[in-house]
């Protein structure tokens, strides 16, 4: 009997497809030629694949050099067994979908192959030509997700690559730059401290992305954002039926930065009867989800932020002192803006540079007045301030250049930091004089 039957929907489909493919190969490992003629015919519907055909385990072994995405797998094979074919294949290369054809019925050998890597086991029948074709195409699917997954990851690491990330010359950053380049090096905790806005995420990513633990998953948690009744929960995760509403089990925070590292955010905020688990937690390198049993071991860096002194907090009793000393590890000072000179025209820079390329903008730039506004700000919200500032000034400006009028300043604590630099006198005259000619509209 020939399954070799017409598919009408499927062959319309993949022939009027008019756009031009890369070819992607396709081994098919088959030693029957009936099956051959079958997967062959099932594949090559699809313009896009390049399908090469392999009648032994070593031929295909052999060829593995031609780099396929997927390989169909004959089970009984002359020379080798399927499980030893795709033992060499997944070492070779770990990424290519396997699908496994056999006449065998037994769900112990499915079980077996899925276990090992395959993608799917079809048992060979009067169906195979339909299963499989559906199987080749959610399989690409897979395939194809897994390369956007891959290519974000990558761009990712590139985003926040040491050399590339930390934007800043002066003596505070090279400072900042000099303890990140130690932290990368060993598995330290991180205590980053600096005031809103001074990039404390971006040096725990920097840190994170720069390090081993790179393949893993960067976890941050704003332990401001979740309230204090949930927080325990979502970092320790919670079985099914912990509590009402809880109706599946959910992974906690722990759990999921495994291999990776956690960030805690604002940690000088975290309610003082958490901390006494935290610190058990990172003690012990374990956690328990709560309503659960199970002891979970977990392998996370830490890395926690906070814009408050944390010495001053264990006096006041706010924060324990053993959890500080555990926390405490590798301190990194993150420097607000006003003390970092002429790097305030580097990250203007960028910042102008990345508003107008995403926006489809073309590229602008400050005029020295516009600089020379920038200068006298004191920027209270350091660069997450001089970010918004810059997006309203290209935002708004009307010529090829950022003009002094571009630059808006809203602050409210304004009155407050007029004098928070230390400066020369003539500084200061010019830096009242500006600010009562723009409070009155010059």
């Amino acid at each position: 009997m020939s399954y070799l039957v017409e598919t009408p929907y499927f062959e319309n489909l993949f022939c009027s497809m008019k756009r031009k493919y890369s070819p992607k190969k396709i081994f098919i490992v088959e030693d029957d030629p009936i099956y051959i003629k079958i997967i062959k015919y099932v594949l090559e519907l699809d313009p896009e694949h390049e399908v090469h055909v392999f009648t032994s385990g070593k031929e295909c072994i052999d060829h593995l050099y031609l780099n396929p995405i997927i390989v169909t797998l004959d089970y009984s094979l002359s020379d080798l067994n399927g499980d030893e074919v795709m033992s060499a294949i997944k070492k070779y290369n770990p990424n290519i979908g396997i699908v496994v054809l056999s006449a065998q019925k037994d769900i112990s050998i499915a079980v077996d192959f899925m276990k090992e890597g395959a993608f799917l086991y079809l048992e060979k029948d009067k169906n195979t030509k339909d299963k499989l074709l559906l199987s080749i195409q959610q399989l690409k699917k897979q395939l194809q997700l897994q390369q956007e997954i891959d290519a974000l990851k990558s761009e990712l690491e590139n985003k926040y690559d040491f050399d590339n990330n930390l934007i800043g010359k002066s003596k505070p950053m090279q400072r900042v730059q000099n303890l990140i380049s130690k932290a990368i090096k060993t598995n330290i905790s991180v205590t980053i401290h600096g005031e809103t806005g001074t990039g404390k995420e971006v040096v725990a990513r920097t840190i994170h992305y720069s390090s081993t633990r790179r393949k893993g998953k960067f976890v941050a948690v704003n332990l401001t954002a979740i309230p204090t009744e949930l927080l325990e929960s979502e970092l320790f995760g919670y079985e099914k039926g912990a509590f009402t509403g809880a109706t599946t089990r959910k992974i906690g925070k722990f759990e999921l930065a495994n291999k990776g590292t956690l960030f805690l955010d604002e940690i000088a905020e975290m309610d003082i009867t958490l901390q006494s688990k935290i610190l058990r937690a990172l003690q012990e390198r374990e956690i328990t989800r709560v309503g659960g049993n199970q002891v979970i071991k977990f392998d996370a860096r830490l890395i926690v932020a906070t814009h408050r002194n944390l010495a001053d907090e264990v006096a006041k009793g706010n924060f324990r002192e053993d959890l500080y000393y555990r926390l405490l590890g590798l301190p990194i000072e993150t420097p607000p803006l006003r003390e970092r000179g002429t790097d305030i025209f580097l990250l203007a820079d960028h910042f102008l540079k990345m508003f107008c390329v995403s926006n489809h903008i073309p590229l602008k730039k400050l005029t020295k007045e516009a600089k020379e506004k920038l200068n006298t700000h004191p920027f209270p919200g350091n660069i997450r301030e001089l970010k918004a500032v810059i997006d309203l000034a290209v935002a708004i400006s009307e010529t090829k250049d950022i003009q002094a009028e571009d630059i808006q300043f809203s602050n409210p604590q304004r009155h407050e930091v007029l004098m928070s630099n230390e400066m020369s006198l003539k500084k200061y005259n010019q830096k009242i004089i500006h600010h009562f000619l723009e409070k009155y509209n010059n």
